[in-house]
């Protein structure tokens, strides 16, 4: 255990955070997502765990220590209900509530493609496999910057 840190922010998940860079990108996805095969063709190649969270809650841990990319660029996807992309499931209103408490503001997430999320999905840093029951529970991140102090 470490200060000021949630537990689910394991050893595996600080490092993958910590070792992506700017416009790097990370999967967090629901139990049903095919955590194990994709995350083999990450950078990372292999896929780590928030098991014991729905994806809200562990929107909001890793939102504790990631910083989101600027609004210039989509910086939370979503991965779209197929025949109904304009859908927003409960699961997916919730994660946009912890992301918009993190930014402190309205973020938007944009929706992907459910076979598009899947190529973008292999092309990430990682893939983080949370224990979210509900469908479409799957999500992409940019991470962004932390400005130097008093920039």
């Amino acid at each position: 255990m470490l200060k000021n840190l949630h537990p689910a922010l394991n050893a595996d998940v600080l490092h993958a955070l910590r070792s992506m860079g700017h416009g790097d990108t990370l999967v967090v996805s629901d139990t049903n997502f095919p955590s194990d095969s994709v995350a083999r063709q990450t950078v990372l190649g292999r896929p780590l765990s928030m098991a014991n969270l729905s994806a809200a809650e562990a929107m909001r841990v890793l939102l504790s220590v990631l910083p989101l990319d600027t609004p210039l660029q989509n910086s939370a996807g979503r991965m779209e209900v197929m025949g109904a992309p304009n859908e927003i499931p409960l699961v997916q209103q919730e994660v946009q509530a912890e992301i918009d408490r993190a930014e402190g503001k309205p973020t938007p997430m944009y929706g992907i493609e459910r076979f598009a999320f899947y190529d973008l999905a292999k092309k990430a840093y990682c893939v983080i496999s949370t224990g979210e029951t509900r469908f479409y529970g799957c999500f992409l991140l940019t991470k962004g910057v932390i400005p130097p102090a008093g920039a």
